[in-house]
Order: C-alpha cells, then sequence, then structure tokens
C-alpha cells in the first residue's frame, strides 16, 4: 500500500520526512533504521540534527544501514558514501558510530562485501524504517532498470544516467565510480516500513510511472506497489504528473 503526502516544496518535504523518522525512534529508541544519500535526504537529516540537539529525539540506540556505496572509494574520500553520512548526519547526532553501517567499497572482493552486508541486513530481521530516495530513471538505491528484480545486495555497473546524474558531485564525469555495491531490491522489501522523498520536477515522470504504472524491473521504484507500508513525501513539482494526490 502507498500513501502520498503532498507537500509544497523541498524544505517541507524534508520536515515532514525527518517527522516520521523522528516518530519511529521515539516509538522504538532501538530502531533499525535505512538510510539513504544523495541530494534528496540532505534536508531530512538537517532536520534531523536540530531535532536531536532540541532534545526531541535520541539516536543512542539506534542501528543504521545505508543502502549503497561507490565501489573503489576510499571512506576518506568526500564523494563517498562513507564521508556523506558522517558529514551530514552521524557527526552531528549522538548515535554510537560503532552501530552506523555503510558497505565497504575498498573491499575489492565483491562477493565477500555483498554477502556479508546481507547478512548482516537480514539477521536484524531488516530495517523497521528503510528511507529512499528516487532516481531519475527509477532506481532505488543503486538497482538500476535490468531484466529482473536483483534480490541481495549486489555489485552493479552504473548506468550512463546516473553517472551524468551524480557527476556533478565530482570533477568529472571520468571521476565518477562506475560500480556500486548496493542492497538488493529484496533486501530493500525486507523493510517494515518505506518512506520515499521526492523532490523536482525532473523526478515526475519516474514518480508517476513508480505509483501507477507496470511493476516492472526496467522501473525498479515500481516494485515497491507490493510492498505492505510504503509513505512517498513528494514535493508539488515531483507530483506534477500524478493525479491529485
Amino acid at each position: 500500500m502507498i500513501k502520498i503526502i503532498r507537500v509544497r516544496d523541498y524544505d517541507d518535504m524534508s520536515r515532514k520526512a525527518a517527522n516520521i523518522i523522528a516518530a519511529q525512534v521515539v516509538l522504538n529508541p532501538e530502531s533499525k533504521l535505512g538510510l539513504a544519500t544523495g541530494s534528496s535526504p540532505v534536508g531530512t537529516y538537517k532536520n534531523l540534527i536540530a531535532a536531536n540537539e532540541a532534545g526531541d529525539v535520541d539516536f543512542s540506540h539506534v542501528v543504521t544501514y545505508n543502502l549503497d556505496e561507490y565501489r573503489g572509494l576510499p571512506r576518506t574520500n568526500d564523494q563517498s558514501y562513507y564521508y556523506f553520512m558522517n558529514e551530514n548526519l552521524f557527526d552531528h547526532v549522538n548515535i554510537d558510530k560503532a552501530n552506523t553501517h555503510v558497505p565497504n567499497g575498498e573491499n575489492p572482493d565483491a562477493d565477500d562485501e555483498c554477502a556479508t552486508y546481507e547478512a548482516a541486513v537480514r539477521a536484524l530481521g531488516g530495517m523497521d524504517l528503510q528511507l529512499l530516495g528516487l532516481g531519475r530513471n527509477g532506481h532505488i538505491g543503486f538497482n538500476e532498470p535490468a531484466d529482473d528484480f536483483a534480490a541481495t545486495t549486489h555489485c552493479v555497473d552504473l548506468t550512463e544516467s546516473t553517472i551524468e546524474a551524480n557527476k556533478r558531485f565530482f570533477a568529472s564525469a571520468d571521476d565518477v565510480p562506475r560500480q556500486a555495491y548496493t542492497m538488493g531490491i529484496g533486501t530493500i522489501m525486507c523493510a517494515k516500513k518505506i518512506l520515499v522523498v521526492v523532490s523536482g520536477a525532473d523526478k515526475a515522470e519516474a514518480l508517476k510511472a513508480a505509483v501507477y504504472g507496470p511493476v516492472t524491473p526496467q522501473l525498479p521504484a515500481s516494485i515497491l506497489q507490493f510492498h505492505q507500508d510504503v509513505t512517498i513525501v513528494a514535493d508539488e513539482a515531483a507530483l506534477s504528473l500524478c493525479p491529485e494526490a
């Protein structure tokens, strides 16, 4: 079941999403959170930092697992998702860093890294709440359009459209890694609740297809139609092609 919360803009989206995550942690201080990177959740994290500083939410017993990481980037690289999470959330809240997990992009053995990460997530019984963004081509995590839905954590070749979208964070497109480790669709779908944040007209086509189109691995986010508890917080621009929500 998909619930859509229509908001005005990115800031409104970020506040609403942060409130949902904060409520999850208040109700269950030992929550297991699946976290995302990229530009979409940055505002959400800023709001969570403010809530933590105000004493409204306590992260001291929270466990987090991130969706993905570029393969081959050292954790000290400012474009690694390990670096991103510390910069945008972990360094600013009272979370135990030992309880934060990001795939190790420096592990050259893809099979080993993916199997280890998958086993850790599955051992927890999946995430209590999984935060997702939405790619312009409908990807979630780094699960790109494909012939089938990847079940488990795996190494993926990034599409040209994803490389193009991410090159703004690098000196040039040539510097964007060509592979990443990512939770699989099956891993994501094991989460008890899924929260998707979507902002901007450039995501409108993908959002409409994900919610109202056929379920197909050519648009990975469409699988969310089969999940029992999905909340999409999207702004007016992202919802511009959708029926009134």
